[in-house]
């Protein structure tokens, strides 16, 4: 494998992993801009490793379950179900909506955890089919974004794109860096995030960020999701208070989530087998 380049075989996966489809040779050479002989040397690689497999009968290219497995298997590591999960059950049974985490990936934010609470009637699922958060039509990516240099904030959402996109998102969602410089001000000023059928047509969510130990980095959000016909002005007033509540206990339980891994790389112990201290 050291002499297969890592990045080509990490596009095909991201490739194929993309709603979970399968395809022709042919295709992943045009759409990766790969020679069709360098993509089929990659292909075999990735099916003897095991992450990929061909169809015998239609010879298109699929993902294995193994990287479903893995992530599945950092997701418990990461103590997000045991330590994270119960506090976004509980915010959404109090806000009767939809709740979601995300956390900072580099320059990116990934929803990794969510909860509905509605229980009937008008009920809100996102639409959006990937986990990657857009930054500039989210109240989660402006709460992120107003907390670091509005130069820095610029760049990371121009970096994402969908800024200007005509047809993408909501009705509402900015358009040019300068709403966007606007909005997130007034973002800072009101101290959480807000997207009104941005993201979403018809859909209004809040946003606050979670800190490691509070007065640490950003790690993460935490947002309130619903249908705008009942997430209105006053509405989302009374809930900013149990959001911010959240935010913070989550906030407490990340320095503990990584003393979890310390500790584990200290004695070997896994960490889901630890009693927390």
């Amino acid at each position: 494998m050291s002499h297969v380049p890592a990045e080509r075989c990490l596009s095909i996966i991201q490739l194929l992993a993309d709603q979970a489809g399968e395809l022709p040779l042919g295709e992943i050479a045009e759409r990766l801009d790969l020679p069709k002989s360098g993509a089929h040397r990659l292909l075999a690689t990735l099916v003897d490793l095991g992450w990929v497999e061909k169809d015998p009968q239609t010879s298109f290219y699929r993902l294995t379950m193994r990287l479903a497995i893995l992530g599945q298997q950092f997701y418990v590591a990461t103590g997000i179900p045991d330590l994270c999960q119960p506090l976004l059950d509980r915010l959404a049974r109090e806000s009767r909506e939809f709740v979601r985490m995300a956390v900072v990936d580099s320059a990116a934010l990934v929803w990794v955890a969510h909860a509905q609470g509605a229980r009937g009637g008008l009920m809100y699922q996102p639409s959006l089919a990937t986990n990657v958060v857009p930054l500039h039509a989210t109240a989660s990516g402006k709460a992120w974004l107003a907390t670091l240099d509005t130069d820095q904030a610029v760049e990371i959402a121009l970096k994402h794109g969908g800024i200007g996109t005509e047809g993408a998102y909501g009705p509402n969602a900015v358009r040019t860096i300068g709403a966007l410089m606007t909005e997130l001000e007034e973002t800072r000023r009101r101290g959480y995030g807000l997207a009104n059928s941005e993201a979403e047509p018809g859909v209004t969510a809040i946003a606050v960020v979670i800190r490691s130990g509070n007065d640490g980095p950003v790690v993460g959000t935490v947002s309130v999701a619903g249908p705008g016909v009942r997430m209105t002005e006053v509405r989302v007033r009374e809930l900013v208070p149990a959001l911010d509540a959240t935010a913070a206990e989550l906030s407490d339980f990340w320095p503990l989530r990584t003393r979890r891994f310390r500790a584990e790389a200290a004695d070997g112990t896994p960490a889901h087998r630890r009693v927390a201290v």
